[in-house]
């Protein structure tokens, strides 16, 4: 793996004070990735569980971290935001920080999977991403985001956006 950085994409959601968590998971993210972006929020339904509405959105941002170590510092980010490493999959969470892409690598890694798969079937992770990097190729679809979000069914999952108080105002 070359060591020159990476462009990541990771999604970020949650369903318990998301707001709060998401703010905070935002400031400390763009601490150690001083070059962090967001896609626009979106209020969407949970999927997979009965619980509160989630609110979702994308982030893009460089990195010369390899992926374990750059996995570890979301585990961190997710801590720092009350979420603990042995939660089941499909319950509410205050923070959820999943890399969708890291740079064009694709393959199974500890960890991680690449480009993540539910990346394809999630409008909550597609649609912010369609809005973050529409012209970013997915490495095996080896279609544009932006092709991929015009061609999901849209409609079978609303989203709703929403505006997050991040980043602050400053004093």
């Amino acid at each position: 793996m070359p060591d020159g950085p990476r462009v990541v994409y990771v999604a970020a959601g949650s369903n318990v004070a998301p707001v709060e968590s998401l703010c905070r998971a935002l400031t400390a993210l763009q601490q150690r990735f001083p070059d962090l972006t967001v896609s626009p929020a979106y209020r969407n339904v949970a999927v997979g569980f009965e619980g509160d509405d989630f609110i979702n959105l994308a982030m893009r941002f460089t990195t010369r971290l390899p992926l374990a170590a750059l996995l570890e510092e979301l585990h961190t980010v997710e801590a720092l935001c009350g979420r603990g490493r042995g939660a089941p999959k499909y319950e509410p969470r205050r923070m959820d920080l999943d890399v969708l892409l890291y740079g064009d690598l694709a393959g199974d890694f500890p960890g991680a999977k690449l480009p993540r798969p539910d990346l394809l079937r999630r409008a909550f992770m597609l649609g912010p991403l369609a809005e973050l990097a529409p012209g970013v190729r997915h490495p095996t679809a080896g279609l544009t985001i932006a092709e991929l979000w015009s061609r999901f069914e849209q409609a079978a999952h609303p989203m709703q956006r929403v505006t997050l108080p991040w980043p602050a105002p400053r004093p």
